[in-house]
């Protein structure tokens, strides 16, 4: 089995819950060595529970360590000399305090990449910046439910999930430079960059974007969820070849829909004629018949229905099953180790 392709790679890892450990999570399933350095209490996810703990720590080493003290500050000095990386997911002023930017370890490191994972900029203040805060205050909620209803949430980290991917990203891609440095990532940023076309429209059309029922999408026409005789189906017409299979298949003879343009002119109207069609058959089944058509379709399903239909997603990484790493390397498998125990390699 090959080497995975982060091998001798070596990330230092301070934060606690959910952002930067996903972030280093993902580093470690793809073979670098990442060490959490935690307070004598642990990471607070480790009081959450242990399968919480394990879904965002496989596969990493733990050094607990007091960055308050003077021996503390000592011991990280020396792990910094020998890694090519740092993340931290604390508040502004703590990574101040802790000494952990680049500018405050380069003596140590010159080659150091110092990764600020926080929720509105390193140089921003200590407002609380957790996920659904994030997710409020950047528009995120305010497009999600019912136009009817209140704002609503997706219902998991999307904030803190989407940061993690992007501060991996960044660690990687200043180490790739072959050059030490300050890489900062905020959850605010990220959100607002995930609206990307959605903020596009606005800024130079002036559009507003609002709820729509059924999560509707802004452009194409059909694309949302629908009622059917059983259950919810989740549909995306894109372009017209896949209306035209659609059409056929649910028996919707109208030649003003044949079009991109004349179904979105026509949006409510397009809504009205498919959701009467879809009503005569339950969501599964439709699922199944629009699949050999190449019509993007799909049944809503609970999170353990998803996980039965996929097994292949589920690994074993100590006593935990656990979903794995998202990103397939030929010829490499990911060892998927227990998450470590507080202190269990110093401290």
């Amino acid at each position: 089995m090959n080497a995975g392709p982060l091998a001798g790679i070596r990330v230092l890892e301070v934060g606690h819950i959910l952002a930067g450990p996903y972030a280093t999570m993902l580093l470690a399933d793809l073979g670098a060595e990442v060490t959490k350095l935690e307070p004598p209490g642990g990471d607070l996810s480790r009081q959450v529970s242990d399968a919480y703990f394990a879904s965002l720590n496989r596969g990493k080493r733990s050094i607990r360590l007091d960055l308050t003290t003077d021996a503390g500050q000592e011991r990280l000095h020396q792990l910094v000399r020998d890694a090519d990386a740092l993340l931290v997911n604390l508040k502004p002023s703590a990574i101040r305090r802790c000494g952990l930017t680049y500018d405050d370890l380069k003596q140590y490191n010159d080659r150091l990449v110092c990764v600020a994972l926080t929720g509105y900029g390193r140089s921003a203040g200590d407002d609380p910046a957790f996920d659904y805060v994030v997710q409020a205050a950047t528009g995120v909620a305010a497009l999600t439910g019912d136009p009817e209803g209140p704002p609503t949430l997706p219902g998991y980290s999307s904030a803190d999930n989407s940061a993690g991917m992007a501060a991996a990203l960044g660690l990687l891609a200043q180490i790739v430079s072959g050059r030490g440095g300050q890489v900062d990532v905020s959850l605010r940023d990220v959100m607002l960059s995930q609206l990307n076309y959605r903020a596009a429209a606005y800024l130079n059309e002036g559009t507003v974007p609002h709820r729509a029922p059924g999560g509707a999408h802004a452009y194409y026409v059909p694309a949302q969820l629908f009622p059917t005789a059983e259950g919810h189906l989740a549909l995306f017409v894109t372009h017209d070849g896949f209306w035209r299979s659609f059409a056929t298949e649910a028996g919707i003879d109208e030649p003003a829909f044949a079009t991109m343009a004349g179904r979105a002119a026509q949006r409510d109207d397009v809504i009205a004629a498919v959701t009467k069609a879809l009503a005569g058959d339950t969501a599964e089944s439709w699922e199944a018949r629009l699949r050999p058509l190449h019509v993007p379709a799909a049944t809503v399903r609970t999170l353990p229905e998803a996980l039965e239909r996929t097994p292949g997603a589920v690994i074993q990484a100590g006593d935990h099953r656990l979903v794995g790493s998202p990103v397939h390397v030929t010829g490499y498998e990911p060892s998927y180790g227990a998450p470590p125990r507080l202190g269990e390699h110093g401290g």
